[in-house]
C-alpha cells in the first residue's frame, strides 16, 4: 500500500483533500493505491478521466478503440484539434501525464469485447461506464457481476441523461436487474444521428467520477438502486429507485450466467431462460 506519508509535492497537490476529515491522508493514500478503468474516452469519459487523474487514483486504464474527429471536440474535452486523427487513448493519456505524474495510465486501444473484458476488469478496483451502445453496457455489467468489481453508468440523449452505480454486492441490483434487455436496434438514436448538448455528457462524466472516488474511499451513499434522471432542458433531476430482480440471469437466484463467454451480445442482449 501507498505510505500514508505523503511526499512535500504531494501534500500540497492533495491538500484540498488532506484537510478533509473525510479524507485525509489515509484517504488520499487509498486513492493513490487505486486503479480505476474507464471504458470510453468520450464525452463521459473526457471529465471522468480527468477529475480521477486530478483527484490522484494511482492507476487509470483507459480503453477505446475510436480515432478523435472534430466533430466530438464540441464535448470530448480531453481532445484538441491538433488530436484530430489520433487515437483517443493516445491524446487521453497525454492529457493525464501532463496534469498529474502521480498516475500511471494505462491506454487499452481496443474494444471491449467478450473475449477481453473479464481480464480488462480483473485488472482494476473499479470501473467507469462511458460507453455509447448496449451491447458494451451490458458485456461490462455481466463481467463487473460476475467479478464483484464496482462500476458507474451513464448515458446521454440531446437534452437528458441518467447515471447510476452498481456497487456489484450480494444486495445490490445491477444493470439487467434495471434494463433487462436493450431495446430494439434503431429504436434509440445515437448522437450522431439527433446531436446532445456539448455540456451534457460533462455533467454526468463528473458525477460518475464523484461515484467512482466516493466508493474508492468507502463515504457516502452510492447510487446503488437509485437512478437519477438528468433533464438540462429544465434543470432537473429525478429518482428513480430499482430493486434486485430475483430472477436477473447474472445476479439472480438462479443466474443464467456464468461467464460472458457463454453469452451472445447482439440485437437486444436478451437472455433465454
Amino acid at each position: 500500500m501507498t505510505d500514508l506519508n505523503l511526499d512535500p509535492v504531494q501534500l500540497d497537490r492533495y491538500s484540498r483533500h488532506v484537510i478533509m476529515d473525510d479524507v485525509g491522508p489515509e484517504g488520499q493514500a487509498r486513492l493513490l493505491d487505486a486503479a480505476v478503468l474507464v471504458v470510453g474516452a468520450g464525452g463521459l469519459g473526457s471529465p471522468a478521466i480527468q477529475y480521477l487523474a486530478a483527484a490522484g487514483i494511482g492507476r487509470l486504464g483507459i480503453a477505446d478503440d475510436d480515432a478523435v474527429e472534430r466533430s466530438n471536440l464540441q464535448r470530448q474535452v480531453l481532445h484538441g484539434d491538433a488530436d484530430v486523427g489520433r487515437p483517443k487513448v493516445e491524446s487521453a493519456a497525454e492529457f493525464v501525464r501532463e496534469l498529474n505524474p502521480d498516475v500511471d495510465v494505462e491506454p487499452h486501444e481496443t474494444r471491449v469485447t467478450s473475449e477481453n473484458v473479464e481480464e480488462l476488469v480483473d485488472e482494476y478496483d473499479l470501473v467507469v461506464d462511458g460507453s455509447d451502445n448496449f451491447r458494451t453496457r451490458y458485456l461490462l455489467n455481466d463481467a463487473c457481476t460476475l467479478a464483484g468489481v464496482p462500476f458507474t453508468h451513464g448515458a446521454v440523449f440531446e437534452f437528458e441523461a441518467q447515471i447510476t452505480t452498481f456497487p456489484a454486492n450480494d444486495e445490490a441490483p445491477c444493470y439487467r436487474c434495471l434494463f433487462p434487455e436493450a431495446p430494439p436496434a434503431g429504436t434509440v438514436p445515437d448522437c450522431a444521428t439527433t446531436g446532445v448538448l456539448g455540456v451534457l455528457p460533462g455533467t454526468v462524466g463528473c458525477l460518475q467520477a464523484t461515484e467512482a472516488i466516493k466508493l474508492l474511499l468507502g463515504e457516502g451513499d452510492p447510487l446503488a438502486g437509485r437512478l437519477i434522471v438528468y433533464d438540462a432542458r429544465e434543470l432537473s433531476f429525478e429518482t428513480v429507485e430499482f430493486e434486485r430482480d430475483p430472477d436477473c440471469p447474472v445476479c439472480g437466484e438462479d443466474p443464467a450466467i456464468e461467464s460472458v463467454r457463454d453469452v451472445e451480445y447482439a440485437d437486444t442482449c436478451a437472455i433465454e431462460q
